[in-house]
């Protein structure tokens, strides 16, 4: 379970015991917005930052793994070359048909409350981590600041957006895989976006039961 600190904050700002939380990510890229509607929310970032080890393997993999595979597939190339056309044409009708311009993040409208909480995501903490906290009467996201953050003793979140429970509520099944779960926050106006990659085990097995309950 979440360690003491983030509970005691938790009660803190909720200003009560939560009934269930869980930390949680888009746990996928979020999709380019119009840019008109990406202009008007102020340019936020859309994507979480990443840790400077992370450049470094990027580096290394585009400048020595990279070139080493192409080297190792000139040869194959060639004797490939007859059967390309027909398996790359295959493999486009595969993305036509499986092409969501949403990416099974939210809804796809920009507009409506799920996508708005997408357009400033990441302004919030470049971190990808979000605590989703249930109270009595209320759902709560949370983030913290840090750009490394352990779930399991962050302190220092706060609450960025906050909805009562007659304009969201939270909907995922009980019993999902480890490591597989997701869960959708759906809006009054329809709109919906999803959630995954729930941190602490224990905590994702309560969440998730207390939203079937």
């Amino acid at each position: 379970m979440a360690k003491r600190a983030v509970h005691r904050r938790a009660r803190k700002i909720l200003g009560e015991e939560p009934v269930a939380l869980v930390w949680c990510e888009i746990h996928k890229p979020i999709p380019t917005p119009p840019k008109e509607v990406h202009r008007a929310a102020g340019r936020g970032r859309l994507k979480p930052g990443h840790h400077w080890l992370l450049y470094v393997g990027a580096v290394v993999f585009f400048f020595i793994v990279v070139p080493m595979m192409l080297l190792d597939k000139l040869g194959a190339g060639r004797r490939d070359r007859p059967n390309a056309r027909s398996s790359g044409s295959g493999r486009g009708r595969d993305r036509d048909r499986g092409r969501d311009p949403a990416n099974h993040v939210f809804d796809g409208d920009w507009n409506l409350t799920a996508g708005r909480l997408l357009l400033h995501w990441y302004g919030h903490s470049p971190n990808p981590k979000r605590l989703v906290m249930l109270a009595r009467d209320r759902v709560c996201i949370a983030a913290s600041a840090r750009r490394r953050l352990s779930p399991t003793k962050a302190d220092d979140f706060r609450i960025v957006a906050e909805f009562p429970l007659d304009q969201a509520r939270v909907e995922g099944e009980a019993g999902q895989p480890r490591g597989f779960a997701t869960f959708r926050l759906r809006f009054a106006d329809g709109s919906w976006l999803e959630a995954g990659r729930l941190g602490e085990p224990e905590d994702a097995d309560h969440f998730l039961r207390t939203i079937n309950g």
